[in-house]
């Protein structure tokens, strides 16, 4: 599926992707650093340099994403050993997996709120924004898809995450086959879960979207 751009929306959305991509796996690496785990610090991941969050491929996604095309971005993800939280046991350490994951789609709720919420008023009040407004609709935009993309409980998505660290124990088993095939199911709901103009995976993250949207978006 494609849909034809103009060269400010291009600009708006891949600078919002590296914006808000940056941000997301910083918070992961600092978050994790808070709860003990120093791998991702030694690697200098908690930084908001976005050079040393790049991913190649993930980067092409956003290219894609920005140009027009049906895609996905995402940054390089952030190494994680959960043995090395403060808090130990088996428990604790899913519990701290989950703090770490949903810090990321926090972060991009929290950048779209502090966006959004004066955008909003603003266009409300009649106020004329200009071309700043392309940029300033699409980084909302952007984080707001990226929070509720990554809540889909889908390996490796941070979801799962999430999942696995409020359920009872006896249902991790079935977590840990999942995340065996996490990316073919997510490959396969992405690809071949199409039906005209949305998808599977669409579906399940559209009322997060939609609930945020309706808060931070005009």
């Amino acid at each position: 599926m494609f849909s034809q751009r103009n060269p400010d929306e291009i600009v708006a959305i891949l600078l919002a992707f590296v914006v808000a991509t940056t941000i997301h796996e910083f918070m992961h690496a600092w978050t994790a650093w808070r709860l003990g785990d120093d791998t991702a610090a030694r690697l200098g991941r908690i930084t908001l340099n976005p050079v040393l969050h790049f991913d190649p491929l993930g980067f092409i996604g956003m290219v894609l994403i920005a140009i027009g095309f049906f895609a996905v971005g995402w940054g390089k993800p952030v190494p994680v050993n959960p043995s090395r939280f403060r808090l130990r046991g088996p428990r604790n350490q899913r519990i701290g997996m989950g703090v770490v994951a949903i810090a990321g789609p926090l972060s991009n709720v929290a950048q779209a709120a502090i966006v959004g919420i004066p955008y909003r008023i603003a266009v409300e009040r009649g106020t004329d924004l200009g071309r700043a407004e392309i940029y300033i609709f699409w980084f909302v935009l952007v984080n707001i898809l990226l929070a509720g993309f990554n809540l889909i409980p889908i390996p490796p998505l941070d979801g799962s995450r999430i999942l696995a660290a409020v359920l009872p124990n006896f249902w991790y088993p079935l977590i840990v086959q999942l995340e065996r095939y996490g990316l073919a199911i997510l490959f396969i709901l992405f690809f071949v879960g199409r039906f005209g103009d949305t998808s599977i995976l669409a579906s399940i993250y559209s009322p997060v979207v939609q609930e945020l949207s309706g808060l931070f978006l005009p």
